[in-house]
């Protein structure tokens, strides 16, 4: 390649020197030699040069690869020696006509013709060399021929000349050739340098999974969409995109599994998306979406629930069928946002959805906004209460309908901000597990759980309520070992779960369970029925109880299906050993449907709201006092 750009410089040269020093011999020979040697052959000549020399110029500028570069110097290098041996005949055809002068310049010309061509073709030597030979062997014999001083001088000046050319391409070549590869040589490393930095590029701005602009890239581009959208007082829409639950297809297909199923995400994702918007995969089953502008509330919401059907389809995997949902927040950008600003709002608006509408599509509102300001405040006073006095526990009764008595209570913790007064733990029990709060409320309502078991009577039991951060963690289990093992007497302490809290690691919630069961503990299973792969979870886990949640017992005395779920329960129960609670229940027709049904433990309004200690003890000691009263009247009847 190298020599085929060198030539194309030097061709065109050699060309217009060959047509010009034809002519000048030609016209020198005009009427001294015939026309065939004077007109014709270098007519013909000229025009071979002439037309080489145009096909040398149109080229000049043009890229060829390397097997072609090759074949045309090939060619190149015959057309060459034919256009040796053709001078070489034309000008011993001239020599012996015209005077003395005449053969001088035709010498001349043949010397200094062969210099320059042997100098256009010297980046290819074997070109140039046998340019030197053809031209230089017949003239040197020739001329030596001729047997005139002059002449023989002249033939040792040309061969010395020839000769120290021959070198000097020699050398030339050897020189051309170390710096061509001296050059190849770093532009391969400038290659390879490029190739390093799109490559770091790429891995500093693309996610390898699925090949979408990771978190970084995103927030350039967010960044850069917001400031233009401001500019132009267009806005523009955000959107991210949280997969449920999605770690149990890591557990129960695998990983590979996984990574495929996210990788088809993003393509539906990508598919769904307008020119102009911007798709990333923010972390691990995160993605976010940029919305061109101009976008309204309208168009986020019909966007919204594009974004999760297209992810509810269900997913064909080689080892089985996938089916899972995503959450949503969307929300449009406002004069002077700043991208923190804005993402909040659909972060937001994400958690909204994940609290109140799992698998949907949350916008961003007012009512959000007012929302947001509260949990703000409510996030800052969680960091900066002093919980140990501002959360207090209230006890709500489990009454055994066939011992006609209270057999335990359930702790519940409560809330009292000095700032924000009552808080509903509806709302500040999950932002404690977000903010990384959870665990030393938990410790906190543990405590106080054990001091008043020291004055409830036995054989009362107290169940605690335990988060999935608890579960999850080895540190916060054996912080609560070693808190209940330290109480002096045995405690009377049951620990609640959730099955949410068991799917985030069903190996780390097994072995948590049982450093519980070794202190004397029991567990109950919470909010049965509302989960996923219950029965599962009934059957890998030591559990002694199941609480039934109230969603089932609000209408089992209009609804034939809950009654048959109902019952199916109880039956599971019964059929496990296991015992079997019933939540939320709040009228006498309720209680006569479960009763009826095989029910044996209720709580409920019915029983008793969420009470202080000193309630609690003034309802046992109405409780005691009634059973006696019930109890006597049996005896004297039983008498009389």
């Amino acid at each position: 390649m190298d020599q085929w750009r060198a030539l194309s410089r030097q061709m065109p040269l050699m060309y217009l020197m060959l047509v010009c020093n034809t002519l000048t011999v030609a016209w020198m020979h005009l009427g001294d030699a015939p026309p065939l040697y004077t007109i014709y052959v270098p007519g013909g000549l000229v025009l071979l040069c002439c037309m080489r020399l145009a096909a040398w110029w149109s080229n000049r500028d043009n890229q060829v690869c390397a097997g072609t570069a090759r074949k045309r110097v090939r060619v190149m290098i015959g057309l060459s020696v034919a256009l040796s041996v053709c001078f070489v005949a034309w000008g011993l055809s001239l020599f012996q006509y015209g005077s003395s002068e005449q053969r001088f310049h035709l010498l001349g010309f043949m010397a200094l013709t062969t210099v320059g061509c042997a100098l256009c073709l010297m980046h290819v030597r074997i070109a140039a060399l046998l340019v030197a030979v053809i031209v230089a062997a017949p003239y040197v014999t020739f001329l030596a021929g001729l047997g005139g001083a002059s002449y023989i001088a002249l033939a040792i000046n040309l061969v010395a000349v020839l000769a120290t050319l021959a070198f000097v391409i020699v050398w030339n070549h050897r020189d051309f050739s170390a710096l061509v590869a001296s050059r190849n040589a770093m532009a391969q490393r400038q290659a390879e340098t490029q190739r390093l930095l799109e490559e770091n590029h790429r891995l500093a701005n693309l996610d390898a999974l699925t090949g979408l602009p990771n978190r970084r890239h995103f927030d350039r581009h967010f960044q850069a969409a917001l400031e233009a959208a401001d500019s132009s007082n267009t806005p523009i829409g955000v959107a991210r995109v949280d997969i449920d639950n999605f770690k149990t297809v890591n557990q129960l297909f695998g990983q590979i599994t996984g990574d495929q199923v996210l990788g088809e995400i993003a393509q539906r994702l990508g598919a769904l998306i307008s020119h102009g918007s911007f798709l990333a995969r923010l972390d691990a089953d995160k993605f976010a979406i940029v919305f061109a502008g101009p976008i309204s509330r309208d168009d986020l919401n019909a966007l919204g629930q594009s974004i999760t059907s297209c992810i509810a389809q269900t997913f064909y995997m080689s080892l089985g069928d996938v089916r899972i949902t995503a959450s949503a927040g969307l929300a449009v950008s406002e004069p002077g946002d700043t991208p923190d600003r804005l993402f909040d709002r659909a972060d937001y608006a994400t958690w909204v959805a994940k609290r109140d509408a799992r698998g949907e599509s949350v916008v961003f509102s007012r009512h959000h906004a007012r929302e947001l300001i509260q949990v703000r405040r409510m996030e800052e006073q969680l960091y900066t209460a002093d919980l140990d006095t501002e959360i207090h526990i209230l006890l709500q009764p489990q009454y055994d309908m066939a011992l006609g008595q209270t057999v335990g209570v359930e702790v519940l913790a409560r809330w009292k901000s000095p700032v924000l007064g009552d808080v509903s733990p509806a709302d500040f029990i999950p932002m404690a597990e977000r903010i990384g709060k959870i665990s030393h409320i938990t410790q906190i309502v543990l405590r106080k759980a054990l001091a008043i078991s020291e004055v409830v009577p036995a054989p009362l039991r107290l169940s605690v309520n335990l988060s999935a951060n608890d579960i999850g963690s080895a540190t916060a289990i054996d912080k609560i070992v070693a808190q209940v093992s330290a109480h002096p007497r045995p405690p009377r302490i049951d620990f609640e779960l959730t099955e949410t809290a068991v799917m985030r690691d069903l190996a780390q919630a097994n072995q948590s369970l049982l450093a519980l069961l070794r202190l004397g503990a029991r567990i109950a299973l919470d909010d049965f029925g509302t989960g996923h792969s219950s029965l599962t979870h009934v059957q890998q886990l030591p559990l002694h109880q199941i609480k039934i949640d109230r969603s089932f017992v609000s209408n089992i005395t209009t609804d034939v299906t809950s009654r048959a779920i109902v019952q199916t329960m109880i039956d599971l129960c019964r059929n496990l050993g296991m015992e079997c609670i019933f939540e939320g229940v709040e009228t006498e027709a309720q209680l006569e449907t479960l009763v009826n049904m095989g029910a044996r433990v209720i709580q409920g309004y019915l029983f008793g709201r969420p009470m202080t200690t000193e309630a609690l003890l003034d309802y046992l000691a109405h409780e005691q006092r009634r059973n006696e009263r019930d109890h006597r009247s049996v005896t004297l009847e039983a008498v009389g």
